[in-house]
């Protein structure tokens, strides 16, 4: 399993989104959803709800959790 900002980061890359639009679309500011992908912000899990699906994945997809 990998942490939650290391999965996040790995899918804003893989879609080729720019963290802004993201954070826009989670509802964020640029600022807040960095300090949250740089550690300095803790994470709560209405933080991965919003952010999952800002991306349009699953929290499991975000932590690295396959599905079987």
């Amino acid at each position: 399993m990998q942490s939650f900002a290391k999965g996040t980061k790995l899918y804003i890359r893989k879609l080729g989104i720019k963290q802004k639009v993201i954070a826009e679309r989670a509802g964020y500011s640029i600022q807040q959803f960095s300090n949250m992908l740089n550690g300095r912000k803790l994470i709560s899990a209405t933080d991965v709800w919003r952010i999952s699906q800002a991306l349009g994945v699953t929290p499991n997809d975000l932590f690295g959790i396959e599905r079987k």
